[in-house]
C-alpha cells in the first residue's frame, strides 16, 4: 500500500481508545502520521469544530477517501477493516459467521470493557473524593469482563476470540486490558491464577509485532509530553 497517502490519526499519550486505532493501522501496514491533542485542546476549536463535535479522540482524516473525517474508535476500526483489509489479514469474508463473531466482540469491547474500564480509572485516579464503593463497584465489572473473555476462550479452545487467528476483534481489547493492574492496585485482579486462558491469550496477542510497536510510540510520547 505504498501508493496510499498517509492518514492522519489524532491521539493522546494516555487515552487508551486511540491505540487501538494504531493498531489496526500497524497490523495493515497502513501509512499514517500522528497529531497529540491534549485534553484541555480537545474541547476547544479547530479541533471540536472541525475534526469531531465530540471534542474527543481518536478521529481520523483519510486522504485517500476525500479526506473523509470519522470519529468513534469502534466506527474507524469497522472502516479500516472494510476498506483496507480486503485480504482478511485480521478478519474474515463478510459472508462468513466469523465475521459476525468479530462484529459481536467489538460491540462487547465498545459497551461492556471501555466504559467500564473508564469510570474505574477514572475513581480510583481523578475524581476529587474517595469513593470506595464507585472503586469496588466497577474493578468488579472489569473482572466480570475478564471472566467472559476466558469463560469463552476455554469453551472455544482457539488461540483468539475468533479461531486460530488474531483479529481486529482480539486486538481492540488490549489498549485498556493492560492498563488493569495499575487500575486495580488496590484491589489487584489474580489474572495469571484465576483467568489462565485470558492471561495467555492477551499475552500472545501483545507478542505480535504490531502491538509491540504502537505500545512503544505510547510509551515513548507518555515520556516526552
Amino acid at each position: 500500500m505504498s501508493s496510499l497517502k498517509p492518514l492522519t490519526l489524532y491521539s493522546h499519550h494516555i487515552g487508551p481508545n486511540p491505540w487501538k486505532v494504531a493498531f489496526i493501522l500497524e497490523e495493515l501496514n497502513l501509512p499514517y502520521d500522528t497529531k497529540i491533542v491534549q485534553f484541555p485542546n480537545m474541547k476547544k476549536p479547530p479541533f471540536n469544530t472541525e475534526v469531531t463535535l465530540n471534542g474527543r479522540v481518536p478521529a481520523i482524516i483519510d486522504p485517500n477517501n476525500n479526506n473523509l473525517t470519522l470519529w468513534e474508535s469502534g466506527a474507524i476500526v469497522q472502516y479500516l477493516i472494510d476498506t483496507y483489509d480486503k485480504d482478511h489479514k485480521i478478519s474474515y469474508p463478510s459472508s462468513s459467521p466469523e465475521n459476525f463473531l468479530c462484529y459481536q466482540w467489538l460491540h462487547f469491547q465498545m459497551s461492556g470493557q471501555g466504559p467500564y474500564y473508564g469510570q474505574a480509572i477514572w475513581f480510583a485516579r481523578y475524581h476529587p473524593e474517595k469513593v470506595p464503593s464507585a472503586v469496588e463497584r466497577y474493578v468488579k465489572e472489569m473482572e466480570r469482563v475478564i471472566g467472559v473473555l476466558d469463560t469463552h476462550l476455554q469453551k472455544a479452545r482457539t488461540e483468539f476470540l475468533v479461531g486460530n487467528k488474531c483479529t481486529y476483534a482480539d486486538l481492540v481489547f488490549v489498549p485498556w486490558a493492560v492498563l488493569v493492574p495499575s487500575i486495580a492496585n488496590d484491589s489487584p485482579i489474580d489474572v495469571e491464577g484465576k483467568y489462565p486462558h485470558y492471561d495467555q491469550w492477551l499475552k500472545r496477542v501483545c507478542e505480535r509485532e504490531a502491538v509491540k510497536k504502537a505500545l512503544a510510540d505510547k510509551a515513548r510520547m507518555s515520556e516526552t509530553k
